[in-house]
């Protein structure tokens, strides 16, 4: 009898993978934004949190301030992720902008100094899906990106180990539009921090190609990542000449984890997870690849490894590690990083009976 187990083996073997090698490269995991499926993201709390999970590097998403400082949110709408909309000083700051083509209501960094943004008080985003996150909103501030670096660097000290920071550069076109760039400000952050290099503990990332080069030309050192969505791309990564072409301005590329590995949605093979080729053709060019994001929730994974009818229940992520850390991706990132951490210790032990099912 063929068992859903035996056909992932047979699977991820005829991908072209060696999913139960005994040796295997040590890949990264990646604290998507923390461990920011427990904690409210972009919160020094999810980084201490994602830190102590295992996660290699911890992901700050980069939005400039009125007076320009590199703060840690993900938008630089900020009503989702604060107590802003709440805050009756700041009620005239409300504005309609236009954000990289899409009409945008709420608060913006670039309409707060460091001070004011410093007053207001981080929330969880998806408080529905994530109640146990939500129970900790009200408790932390928006934290800059010398706050992570700091504290990248004092965990560092205390674990023994190298953590890293991943910094994502968020609508850089939009901010120089506006006369707050923010390459060379990131640069300046690296060079006051000794990270401006290729060898530092940093990764660059960013979904606009010429922002990763404008880096480059500035003077920033550091290793950078063009970043990929499974829709409309700058950069066609389902054809070699747009892989090589993101290796002539990149170091690495992060897509969105799908492009990566495909889960089957008929049976018998409904779960099972088999390689797209992508990393494969990615590291031919020289590019280390980091597929984002992998979530534990229903409401983030494929019908068939959804748990119940709940979206805020756990489904069976664990194939999508597996998927993922079988096509010899160098890194992976997740909003549960402690998650990855143990999908990926299991994968490296050269345990053959893997099921879709890690241990917990």
């Amino acid at each position: 009898m063929i068992t859903r187990r035996t056909l992932t083996a047979m699977t991820l073997a005829a991908a072209g993978t060696t999913a139960f090698a005994q040796t295997k490269p040590r890949p990264l995991v990646i604290a998507h934004r923390g461990a920011s499926g427990e904690r409210p993201e972009h919160t020094l709390m999810a980084y201490r949190l994602a830190i102590e999970e295992g996660a290699d590097f911890i992901e700050p998403d980069l939005v400039a301030t009125k007076d320009g400082h590199l703060v840690v949110r993900h938008e630089n709408e900020i009503s989702g992720t604060t107590d802003v909309a709440a805050r009756r000083e700041f009620a005239d700051r409300k504005a309609r902008k236009v954000i990289d083509g899409e009409t945008i209501t709420g608060w913006f960094t670039e309409d707060f100094t460091l001070a004011e943004l410093k007053s207001l008080r981080a929330r969880e985003r998806l408080p529905a899906l994530r109640p146990v996150s939500a129970a900790f909103d009200g408790r932390e501030a928006i934290p800059t990106y010398q706050e992570v670096v700091d504290l990248a660097k004092a965990e560092s000290r205390r674990t023994g180990r190298t953590i890293g920071t991943y910094p994502e550069m968020k609508h850089p076109a939009y901010f120089a539009g506006i006369g707050l760039p923010l390459e060379g400000r990131l640069i300046a952050a690296l060079k006051t921090n000794s990270l401006n290099t290729a060898s530092a503990p940093v990764f660059v990332q960013c979904f606009e190609v010429e922002p990763l080069k404008t880096f480059n030309k500035l003077g920033g050192r550091a290793r950078r990542v063009m970043l990929v969505s499974q829709g409309e791309a700058p950069v066609d990564v389902k054809s070699a000449a747009g892989i090589k072409a993101i290796a002539a301005f990149a170091e690495g590329l992060g897509p969105e984890w799908p492009l990566v590995t495909r889960i089957q949605t008929d049976p018998p093979m409904a779960g099972v997870p088999i390689s797209t080729g992508l990393v494969e053709a990615a590291h031919k060019v020289g590019l280390a690849v980091h597929p984002w994001t992998v979530r534990a929730e229903n409401a983030f994974l494929p019908k068939p490894l959804q748990k119940g009818s709940d979206p805020a229940a756990h489904g069976d992520v664990g194939a999508v590690f597996y998927g993922i850390l079988a096509t010899g991706a160098d890194g992976v990132f997740s909003d549960f990083p402690g998650m990855a951490s143990k999908a990926r210790e299991y994968f490296l032990s050269g345990k053959g009976n893997w099921t879709l099912h890690p241990p917990s």
